[in-house]
Formats: structure tokens, sequence, C-alpha cells
């Protein structure tokens, strides 16, 4: 009898063992700087979409409520006491995550930053969403195309510590007087990724800047809300809201005139590529400068003496294309 009731158990946790489901091999955390931000839930889609590709890959989507380092740095200690096998994060500082992803680091876990770097010691690469200097061309030009006597601009930019949003608004500043002499840059002010502080910003500008012919914001976030400002305050073909936006978003802002054209590289393959990348160096792939880095079928990187490389130059959406690209991200 003890021997049947022996078998009958066994057979019972067999059964149950294989109608289980597969334990993932790899578990890569996606850090953002925001939840809530639709820049990066289309990224979130694109590591998905990776994880499936290569198998077995669990993704864990995570990051604060709002825009802080210290909200990171207590995610990304959470995430080593849960043994993740990599972290790919977009910084909301490049220094003060260092001692948190050194730590990561020395458990073993695989760290890279995307979209906004950490400092080169607490990570081992990073992946720019495009070329820092073209993304700073870029978001001058974006406004000097419709300003052809040039005129009076202000940025809105995200946190003053985001590593991604000062180094496009420094290569925008050198390159203005060579290539955008006309433009004169009055004020760079922050909304913190936060919408009601990039609203009363940009509510702020105007009131300070009464000349103020564009307003350039190089985040998702703040582009959306100097937009809607504009249009509430009637300000549509006076003032042209400008900068890094996703279609799907602003969209609204092209059809009404508050903007003419806006810029941004894909989200989805920008997530997609941070966890091919993860994967890689999961498997052992060492990143070292000029070493060559496969991104699938968004094609390949080489990592440069920092070890950062870009993705992929940024895209312009107007009236043309904005419907067909807003139905996408």
């Amino acid at each position: 009898m003890k021997l049947l009731k022996s078998l009958a158990l066994s057979t019972a946790v067999a059964a149950t063992l294989l109608a289980a489901p597969a334990m993932a091999q790899e578990r890569i955390a996606l850090v953002v700087k925001t939840l809530g931000n639709g820049f990066f839930d289309a990224a979130a889609k694109g590591a998905e979409e990776a994880a499936a590709e290569i198998g077995g890959i669990e993704v864990i989507y995570t990051g604060p409520t709002s825009a802080t380092a210290e909200g990171q740095i207590e995610i990304v200690n959470s995430l080593i006491a849960q043994n993740v096998d990599a972290i790919a994060i977009s910084a909301n500082d490049p220094d003060a995550l260092v001692p948190a992803l050194k730590k990561a680091m020395q458990r073993g876990i695989k760290v890279l930053s995307w979209d906004s770097g950490v400092a080169a010691e607490g990570r081992q690469l990073h992946l720019n969403p495009s070329d820092t200097d073209l993304i700073g061309e870029t978001i001058i030009k974006l406004a000097a195309d419709y300003l052809p006597d040039g005129g009076d601009v202000a940025i809105l930019s995200a946190s003053s510590t985001a590593t991604n949003q000062n180094a496009w608004i420094d290569a925008a500043k050198k390159v203005m007087p060579e290539k955008f002499p006309n433009i004169n840059l009055v004020s760079v002010v922050y909304g913190d990724d936060d919408s009601v502080k990039s609203t009363n910003e940009a509510k702020g500008l105007i009131a300070s800047y009464p000349d103020l012919d564009a307003i350039i914001a190089p985040t998702t976030v703040g582009v959306v809300a100097a937009a809607q400002v504009v249009t509430d305050e009637d300000l549509i073909g006076k003032i042209n809201v400008t900068g890094l936006a996703l279609p799907s978003e602003f969209k609204q802002f092209i059809d009404n005139g508050a903007s003419q054209a806006v810029a941004l590289w894909n989200p989805i393959d920008l997530g997609y590529s941070a966890v091919q990348l993860a994967h890689q160096l999961i498997e052992g792939k060492e990143a070292a400068p000029g070493a060559t880095f496969s991104i699938g079928k968004v094609g390949e990187i080489t990592l440069d003496d920092t070890n950062s490389a870009a993705m992929a130059a940024p895209f312009q959406f107007d009236k043309s294309n904005i419907e067909e690209f807003s139905k996408i991200y």
C-alpha cells in the first residue's frame, strides 16, 4: 500500500512538473526613467519582440513613478536582490546610479545603459538612440527651417541631469553659430519629464519672452506639454513647437498647426536593441572598443573608445507622414 501511495505521489509530482511552464533562462530588466511615458512603453514593446525572437528570455519592465535617480537606485537595488541576469537602464542621472550599478556588476549582473547614459564606470556599454551631434543639429534645424529670417527660440528639456538631453543641447549650441547664425537661443528650462511642470515651464517661457518664435523640446513629455500650451493660449501660427515626439502622441499638434515638424528615432527598435545587447553580454560577449554587436533586425553597432554606439539617425515627421507613423508608435 505504501509503495502504491509513493508511486501515485511520484506520478502526481511528475505530472505537475510537466504541466508547469518552462522557466525563463535569462531575466533582463528594462529600467526606464519613469513609468507612464509613451516613449518607454513603446520601447518595452520592442524589448518583448526581441525576447520572443531570441527565446528563453523574461523581460522585467520597471521604473520609478517620477524621473529621479533616487527612484532608479531603489529599483536597481531590488533587481540586485532578485539576482537578475542583466539590467538595461535609461538613466535619470549619469553619476548617481554608478555605485548601485557597480554593485550589480560585482554580483555578476550584466549592465548596459541605453537612451540616456550612465558614466562609463557604471556600465559595460551604452547605446545612444542616435548620434549626439546629429540630434543636436536636428532639433535646431527643426525650428530654423520654419524661421527663414531667424528668430528667438527656447529649449524645454527634461531633468537638468539627464545625460542625453544635456549632450543634445550642448551639441545644438555648438552648431548654431556656424549653421544657424540667425537663431537666438534665449533660454533653457527643465520640466523633469513631468507633464504639469513642463506645462508651467512652457507658460513661463511665453510670459518671459513675448517675441518667442519657437519652443524646442527634446523630450516626448515636454513637447506635448508645450504644444498644448500654444494651442490653449491661441498662439498657433505665432510660436512653433518642435523637438522629439512620438507620432501617436503628437499627431493632433501637427494637424492643428501648433507644430510644423518633429523628429524621433523608433523607440520600439531602441528597446529591441537593448535586449539584443543584454542577451549577448549574458552569453559572454565582451564589450570593448571596436567590438561589433548585432542588434538583430535593426542592424549592428561598433563600440567607440567609451564602449558607446549609436543606433540610427532621427527621422522627421510632418503633415506628409504623421498619419502613417502615428498608427505604428
